[in-house]
């Protein structure tokens, strides 16, 4: 397993360097395999949806979408996936941020009975509360 860093799946995703988006498509489309996949954190997964949105201007849709694409690429493997998957659903259809949502999610994971936060918005997430 090789671990992949968020600039990779930027460059792959959006195709905005002439030089690194080939590299980039080279190394997820012929160099990883099932045998020897990529291996995506969930940090790079947060940092990928906000560099897409804040950098690029990706529409929630738009990065949901992008998350989309990855967790279903076969030669990676993205740390948390189901937490991750969730936080994406949660964002295509509008309930709450990516990062906001993975947040409480990894919550629920590691055994958390609610998250706390001072976030108006994020509050309106299931499982959080406003402090």
């Amino acid at each position: 397993m090789i671990g992949i860093d968020t600039n990779i799946l930027v460059r792959y995703l959006t195709g905005d360097d002439a030089i690194q988006s080939v590299k980039a498509s080279e190394i997820i489309e012929s160099r990883l395999t099932r045998e020897a996949p990529g291996f995506i954190s969930v940090v790079a997964m947060a940092e990928l949806a906000w560099v897409l949105e804040r950098a690029y201007g990706f529409t929630d849709h738009e990065v949901a979408a992008a998350i989309e694409r990855i967790l279903q690429a076969g030669v990676l493997v993205v740390e948390n996936a189901y937490e991750v998957f969730t936080a994406m659903i949660a964002l295509r259809d509008g309930y709450g941020s990516f990062a906001d949502t993975l947040i409480g999610c990894l919550g629920t994971r590691a055994g958390c009975s609610r998250t706390l936060t001072f976030d108006r918005k994020a509050s309106r997430i299931p499982g959080f509360e406003l402090a």
